[in-house]
């Protein structure tokens, strides 16, 4: 089986090379520029910022991409889908608020930003894969209707699948309120009855009608109805519905990764991580530590799996961030299996690669 290509540049710079153009000549080489994106719906899925983090994808870089696939007559829309937790990206609204404020609007990127799954997380659409651990995948409308999918992703640590980067991006964060709801939990919420107000604003806003207020004026989700939607998760101010997270990192990066192939799955895409400000952290948490590795440059594909093995790979032969916490617990080989020592992100890399989604074996193509 041939190895997939992974165009890659690093972080030097020189007058006429700086790396907004840097990054143009990666995705140029890349194949970017033989994608047929006229009159597409172009969908560039990213992480816009959870308020507080500093570390995601600065603006410059989406607007290079944007005034390329508007060269080649593409209608681009930065994207991404509601968060299941309660934060500040848990409905349209504030979420389009934070991608304001981070600078992820018209003025600077040159194109707007939808959210996908709508105002609260719930416009879906439904695709059929009977992959092995889910049969569908529940992914947001405006990405799951788009003509292509180009990620965008930021390469760093995350505490449940030990990395976040392409799959992650595209798995993970095209999933609806739902489909996080499927990939995250091993069960329907719950309600905790001590934080509990009676507002009964998850029973307005349950699409079911499975929750109801009982005697004692505490909400009650029958899990007969309950579908998993998230919806109560995201409403109440009080967080008194409560998920059973997955506690198995390898169960939650197959589902990812069968989420990530419904995405890409019969449409044109392109792949493209930042190895820079790699956080042991993933973005959705509200700041960001001292990174784990020096910044190590940019990298493209057309193939996700491919990509992420690469971008891992390169983190772990980089030296270790001083300061960071490798530096300071003096922890050594994998980096991120030494940061989180039970998660196992080459789970995620074996299922993409089982499934068709990409292959593991890579070409690293540098260029300067």
């Amino acid at each position: 089986m041939a190895s997939s290509k992974v165009y890659f540049t690093d972080m030097h710079t020189c007058q006429g090379s700086n790396l907004l153009q840097k990054m143009e000549k990666l995705l140029r080489k890349a194949g970017l520029d033989k994608m047929d994106l006229d009159g597409k719906m172009v969908a560039v899925k990213l992480h816009m910022g959870e308020p507080g983090n500093l570390a995601y994808i600065r603006p410059n870089f989406a607007a290079v991409l944007v005034r390329m696939i508007k060269e080649k007559g593409g209608k681009p829309f930065l994207t991404d889908c509601n968060t299941l937790y309660r934060g500040k990206r848990a409905n349209a609204v504030d979420h389009l608020n934070v991608a304001m404020e981070n600078g992820f609007n018209r003025i600077a990127v040159g194109c707007d930003v939808i959210i996908a799954d709508g105002l609260w997380g719930n416009e879906q659409r439904e695709i059929l894969i009977e992959k092995e651990l889910c049969r569908t995948a529940k992914i947001g409308s405006a990405i799951a209707d788009a003509d292509v999918i180009i990620s965008l992703s930021h390469f760093k640590g995350h505490d449940l699948t030990g990395f976040g980067g392409a799959l992650k991006n595209l798995g993970m964060g095209s999933g609806s309120r739902c489909g996080k709801m499927e990939m995250h939990a091993s069960s329907h919420p719950t309600v905790d009855a001590k934080k509990c107000v009676g507002c009964g604003q998850c029973v307005r806003n349950c699409p079911e009608k499975a929750i109801v207020l009982n005697a004692k004026k505490k909400a009650v989700i029958d899990q007969a109805l309950c579908v998993g939607c998230g919806q109560c998760v995201a409403v109440c101010r009080y967080g008194a519905p409560e998920v059973e997270w997955e506690g198995s990192s390898e169960i939650v990066n197959k589902k990812i990764a069968e989420y990530a192939y419904a995405v890409i799955s019969g449409k044109p895409s392109f792949h493209i991580s930042l190895i820079m400000d790699v956080s042991p952290n993933c973005d959705c948490w509200p700041f960001n530590d001292v990174p784990i590795v020096p910044d190590i440059g940019l990298a493209a594909s057309k193939d996700p799996v491919a990509l992420d093995m690469a971008c891992a790979t390169l983190v772990n032969e980089a030296s270790v961030g001083k300061g960071s916490v490798l530096d300071v617990k003096g922890k050594k080989g994998d980096k991120f299996k030494a940061i989180y020592p039970n998660t196992d992100w080459m789970t995620g890399m074996d299922h993409g690669q089982r499934i068709g989604l990409g292959k593991k074996d890579y070409e690293l193509v540098r260029l300067k």
